[in-house]
């Protein structure tokens, strides 16, 4: 799919991955709404597009957990530019490290890394599928491939939104919806030292477990791979190339990997003392 011409919403776009992917999109000549539980997050990055190109942009405020709220985004990018052509399900948190996170840490992960593209595809991919036509973009992680030191509530919903971008391109990609599912590592982003600034020792060692596992890619960079992956119509996009062979190496011998990664953790925690 070209994305010029084409109606874009992006969850998360007040910051880092999600306002590379707006501005990276406008430059393309896609018109895009920018979403974000910061309203005014989002209103920056609407009016820097907007700077360069008059009216490509419109923002507002949401929580993509809530279904309604959702449906308002895309009530807004239809009656600002007509019907929505791709999501990208960009929002995430990192949730609560350790095993003691509670009901209701676990309900918000689910519901910003999982429920929130249910959500949104469940409102979206009755008309793709009706028009032929349609782009639904999961932002899961390379936890979703391999998992999260530290974190049990990322590095599970990480791999259930994986699964579920996997689902609706094997269910949907006959009748007209493309599906991509994006699994970085680390990126210079808020979230990624959110673990690091929390004070807890399991924050600390799932921020450094990414950080030490490969290169930090700047979000825009991160933004050219995805676009570049929609122009192919590639599910899987990683912008690490690194993460295919660890993710080979898991398959080949899960038992070896599960090793190694105890070795790493070890390693990483003595790192810490």
């Amino acid at each position: 799919m070209k994305v010029a011409d084409k109606v874009a919403i992006v969850t998360g776009g007040g910051n880092g991955i999600g306002g590379a992917l707006a501005a990276k999109l406008a430059q393309q000549d896609a018109r895009v709404l920018v979403a974000d539980l910061d309203a005014d997050a989002a209103r920056a990055v609407a009016d820097g597009i907007n700077a360069e190109r008059p009216g490509a942009a419109i923002a507002a405020g949401a929580d993509v957990a809530d279904t309604a709220q959702i449906q308002r985004l895309i009530n807004l990018a239809e009656s600002g530019f007509g019907p929505v052509d791709l999501y990208f399900a960009n929002a995430g948190i990192t949730g609560v490290v350790g095993l003691d996170a509670t009901e209701k840490d676990w309900d918000r992960s689910f519901d910003i890394n999982v429920r929130a593209h249910i959500r949104a595809a469940q409102l979206l991919i009755p008309g793709w599928v009706e028009r032929g036509e349609g782009y639904f973009i999961s932002t899961a992680s390379a936890a979703g491939l391999l998992t999260q030191l530290g974190s049990a509530t990322y590095a599970v919903t990480k791999h259930a939104a994986v699964g579920f971008a996997e689902w609706l391109n094997i269910t949907y990609g006959d009748q007209g919806v493309r599906v991509s599912c994006l699994c970085p590592m680390g990126v210079n982003t808020k979230l990624l030292y959110e673990g690091e600034q929390s004070g807890h020792p399991l924050g600390e060692l799932a921020t450094r477990a990414v950080t030490s596992a490969g290169d930090v890619l700047e979000p825009a960079d991160v933004a050219d791979s995805v676009l570049a992956a929609i122009d192919d119509e590639r599910f899987l996009i990683l912008p690490h190339a690194a993460v295919l062979d660890m993710y080979r190496q898991k398959a080949a011998d899960y038992d070896r990997w599960l090793r190694g990664m105890r070795r790493y953790q070890r390693s990483l925690q003595g790192e810490m003392l």
